[in-house]
């Protein structure tokens, strides 16, 4: 039996954001929805990369936001995600390692590029999103390392990679790997969109695997079908030992199993800024708790402070040490 060294072990979608300034006239130029996300190729994304005005490049994706969060809760996380053999997969590699994030997939040496998001930036603060998506989807049951996923108290699924079939064997075999050795399995629903693609094999690879399930409003009812919080929760404990559901400015529920819905108050943010990576930081405090043995109200109230962090600043990793923050709200010591 292996000891439980790590608090989570992230699998998910690597992707290098690369945000720059610009003005209308560059989204003019290239076409770019001001304010909007579209999915671009690689032909396409060199193009504008090579057009962008010097920036920051930092490694991104929702679950490597996750881990990044829960290093900074002071906790140890591991992550899975594939990158391939190029400059911005060295910047995403370099980037968590120096987190102190273990990060050890074989990147892809033939195929698509390293997937990247390009964040174009104007005076009025718009964010507008390119995202090539390259070889983020190429996460395959060989990447899956056992002893990486028997170390984890819990492994953390990003639902954006569910639909790819590869990656979906892939969450299988980590999932048998944390049952047989006595760890728990966390899936983020990720876009409500998905939901309704995947419904019927979302719902069976819950039922069968997952022991912490995470989604917003509009993916618990889309997951749920219904928009009471009574039926929701109904149905949620039919299905995991515990479901999360955000609901931004009305803070957040916790379902167990057994025992009564915990309300989590929200953490107001001293100013919001840009709510990106919101979901990713609550997903970390949430799951950095149960990994360290706290009460559902403790780690709901982890996820709520790790959010109002990240939502005051743009970006989707935390500026500020989470930890100090904990320990100042005394949820942590």
């Amino acid at each position: 039996m292996y000891a439980a060294s790590l608090d989570v072990v992230g699998v998910g979608k690597a992707i290098v954001d690369v945000i720059a300034q610009a003005d209308d006239a560059f989204l003019a130029a290239h076409s770019i929805a001001k304010g909007g996300m579209e999915l671009i190729d690689e032909a396409r994304a060199k193009s504008i990369y090579d057009a962008m005005a010097p920036g920051v490049e930092i490694s991104g994706g929702s679950a490597a936001n996750s881990i990044a969060c829960i290093a900074s809760l002071g906790g140890k996380g591991a992550f899975v995600g594939k990158v391939s053999k190029d400059n911005l997969g060295d910047i995403f590699r370099h980037d968590l390692k120096a987190l102190g994030v273990h990060f050890e997939t074989t990147p892809l040496e033939k195929g698509p590029g390293t997937a990247r998001c390009l964040i174009n930036v104007t005076p009025d603060a718009q964010r507008s999103m390119t995202t090539y998506l390259g070889s983020a989807g190429y996460v395959s049951p060989a990447d899956i390392d056992e002893p990486t996923i028997a170390r984890a108290a819990i492994t953390f699924f990003e639902g954006y990679l569910f639909e790819q079939p590869m990656a979906r064997e892939a969450f299988v075999k980590a999932c048998r790997i944390a049952k047989k050795t006595g760890r728990k399995a966390s899936l983020t629903l990720s876009d409500a969109s998905c939901v309704d693609r995947q419904h019927t094999a979302l719902i069976a690879f819950s039922k069968a695997h997952v022991d912490v399930l995470l989604a917003n409003e509009r993916e618990a009812e889309a997951l749920f079908q219904s928009n009471r919080l009574d039926e929701i929760a109904k149905k949620a404990r039919t299905l995991c030992p515990l479901v999360a559901v955000t609901m931004s400015e009305k803070g957040s529920v916790l379902i167990p199993r057994e025992g009564e819905v915990v309300r989590i108050a929200p953490t107001r943010p001293q100013r919001l800024v840009d709510t990106t990576g919101a979901g990713d930081a609550y997903a970390a405090g949430l799951l950095y708790g149960l990994a360290r043995g706290l009460d559902l109200e403790k780690c709901g109230a982890l996820g709520s402070v790790a959010a109002a962090e990240v939502i005051s600043h743009f970006g989707a990793r935390p500026q500020q040490n989470l930890r100090k923050i904990a320990v100042e709200a005394g949820i942590l010591s």
